[in-house]
């Protein structure tokens, strides 16, 4: 089977791709790994950003229905100390560029704004070989095969596509985070709900912190971040939750049990999500008729633009061919000359707020307060 554009991961990214082709009368397939869209969580909520994010989502035609599933108020912030102390309350009054969105909401948009069949699920990719002249051949683990023209790699951190531009591989950062959630928070678990406030709420220190968000229906859904080589959350049985969150909360002993409770009173199974990073200037030499996208291209520590940069990335590659329809390597080029500055830019910033928030002084320095009487300076 021959495809003009193929899109490898039905992530963010690639469905703005497939999105923005669309809107330019531009047929493109997506090959997902997944069985259906349903087969996993798709996360929390996503701050989207007016500078990126939504500029994609405008160029795709759905900055409308986006607004409309933006969950209001969310975008409030709070900062605590380990002894649930409130040192920074930063409420949402409408004025923010960040409206926040779940994210399993927003890709169902666009999801739903493709036409049917533009998504093949279950084609989880085994390989991927160049045939010269800029075509490439991609193997699924059914033994089926796609040639393509144009491949874009749009498939995350571990991206197979990746290899056929570039040897670097992630690596670990050193911290890695756990994720749980507590539902129905106001009934079950109110005095964390009160902590935890309206929007976002940090309670850091050096090292490690617990970031909570407030989502639809009162559920808190929490990462713990601590600082700790994989070898030492290998010893930890995750299978045994209880156990796990016992083990987790002892980095955090002596912090108040409001805080500790997004922890130890979790609903869900704990799950651990080590952090990876690319080089923070990740770039490769242009291949004829292949390119990647988002994490794939420059994946980072959590820094609030991953999602962003990804749908931006998305919508400026599909842009570049729209305007060259018939040379496909002018328009790569094109793309990738403003996506390198651009994704090792945001990758320095991400890596210096990763520092303020986990390092040396937090919250305080962080807050720009005075650490003896924790009042602004």
């Amino acid at each position: 089977m021959s495809t003009p554009v193929t899109i490898i991961g039905a992530g963010l990214g690639g469905l703005t791709l497939a999105r923005v082709l669309h809107v330019h009368g531009i047929p493109a397939t997506v090959y997902e790994g997944e069985t259906s869209p349903t087969a996993r969580t798709q996360g929390g909520l996503l701050d989207i950003h007016d500078y990126n994010g939504q500029l994609a989502l405008q160029e795709a035609g759905l900055i409308e229905e986006f607004r409309s599933h933006v969950l209001e108020g969310r975008q409030a912030s709070r900062f605590l100390d380990r002894d649930g102390t409130v040192l920074a309350d930063q409420p949402d009054d409408g004025t923010g560029g960040r409206p926040e969105i779940l994210r399993g909401e927003l890709r169902q948009i666009l999801l739903d704004s493709l036409p049917a069949g533009s998504v093949k699920w279950g084609h989880r990719v085994s390989g991927v070989a160049a045939l010269g002249e800029g075509h490439h051949e991609v193997t699924f683990d059914d033994g089926t095969t796609v040639v393509t023209s144009l491949l874009v790699g749009a498939d995350g951190a571990w991206s197979r596509v990746r290899p056929l531009l570039s040897d670097a591989t992630p690596e670990y950062t050193g911290m890695s985070a756990v994720e749980t959630h507590l539902f129905d928070s106001e009934t079950r678990h109110p005095a964390t709900a009160k902590a935890v406030g309206p929007g976002a709420m940090y309670a850091l220190a050096p090292g490690k912190g617990l970031l909570a968000h407030r989502e639809r229906g009162g559920t808190l859904h929490n990462y713990v971040f601590v600082t700790e080589p994989q070898s030492w959350f290998a010893a930890i049985d995750f299978t045994d939750a209880a156990t796990a969150a016992a083990r987790i909360a002892q980095e955090f002993d002596g912090w108040a049990p409001e805080l500790t409770a997004l922890i130890t009173d979790s609903d869900t199974p704990l799950v651990l999500r080590p952090l990876y990073t690319l080089p923070i200037e990740h770039r490769w030499d242009r291949v004829p008729g292949v390119t990647l996208l988002g994490d794939a291209a420059h994946l980072t520590a959590p820094n609030g633009e991953g999602a962003n940069l990804a749908m931006y990335d998305g919508s400026e590659l599909a842009r570049a061919i729209a305007v060259h329809p018939d040379d496909v390597e002018t328009a790569i080029t094109k793309y990738e000359q403003a996506m390198f500055p651009r994704s090792t830019g945001a990758a320095a910033e991400g890596t210096e707020g990763h520092e303020l928030l986990f390092g040396e002084g937090t919250p305080y320095v962080l807050l720009g307060m005075d650490m003896d009487d924790e009042q602004p300076s």
